[in-house]
C-alpha cells in the first residue's frame, strides 16, 4: 500500500513495528512482529500450562489479545512487555481452572466426604489468615499496590490512573510486593 512508510518488516526494530501497528492498526504488521517472538511465547506457556496442546492455543489467544491491547499500553520494549503478557495470560487460564488436571481415585484413597471438606476449609483459612497476616507487613504502597492487583485484578494501568504514580512505581511495587509476600507465606508456610 502506497500510503504506508515502507519498512522492511525483517529489518524493522520492534519499536519501529510497534509504532508502525499503532499507528495503522495492520495485522501484517503485528504478525511480523509476534513471529519473531512465538518461540519465547511457547516456551513461557509451555512452564506455566505445562501442557503442549494448551500452549499452542495460548500462543494464538495471546495474539489476539495484542490486538486490543498494544494500542492502549505505553510499550518501551516489546519483548519484556509480550513476556509478561504471557506469564499473566497462562497465569489467568490457571487461576480460571481451565487447566485443571484429574486423576481418578481409587476407592481407598478417599476419605470420608466430611472430614475432606473440614480439613480442606481448615487449610485454606489458614492461608487466607497467612497471606492477610503477610500482606499487613508489607510497606503501606505495597499493600494498597498488591491488594488491587491481585484481589482486585486490577491492571497496572488501572492501578496508575486510581493511585496517581507512574507505570514504572506501581510495577517495581507490585514486583518487590509479590516477592516480600511470597516470602513471608514460605516462612509462616513452615
Amino acid at each position: 500500500m502506497s500510503f504506508l512508510p515502507h519498512i522492511s518488516y525483517t529489518t524493522a526494530t520492534d519499536q519501529e513495528l510497534v509504532t508502525l501497528y499503532r499507528e495503522k492498526g495492520d495485522l501484517e504488521v503485528l504478525g511480523a512482529l509476534y513471529q519473531r517472538y512465538m518461540e519465547l511465547v511457547y516456551g513461557v506457556c509451555l512452564k506455566y500450562l505445562k501442557d503442549s496442546e494448551a500452549s499452542k492455543d495460548a500462543v494464538m489467544q495471546i495474539f489476539e489479545e495484542l490486538i486490543t491491547k498494544l494500542p492502549r499500553f505505553e510499550v518501551t520494549n516489546f519483548k519484556s512487555w509480550l513476556h509478561v503478557l504471557s506469564k499473566n495470560h497462562c497465569l489467568m487460564q490457571l487461576r480460571g481452572g481451565k487447566n485443571k488436571q484429574t486423576t481418578e481415585l481409587k476407592e481407598w484413597d478417599v476419605q470420608s466426604e466430611e472430614n475432606l471438606h473440614h480439613a480442606g476449609i481448615s487449610e485454606q483459612e489458614t492461608n487466607l489468615r497467612i497471606m492477610e497476616d503477610c500482606i499487613a507487613q508489607l510497606v503501606a504502597d505495597q499493600q494498597r499496590t498488591i491488594r488491587l492487583f491481585y484481589l482486585e485484578e486490577k491492571s497496572y494501568k488501572e492501578i496508575v490512573e486510581l493511585t496517581g504514580m507512574d507505570w514504572n512505581k506501581v510495577r517495581s511495587l507490585v514486583q518487590n510486593g509479590r516477592r516480600n509476600l511470597r516470602i513471608c507465606m514460605e516462612k509462616n508456610n513452615k
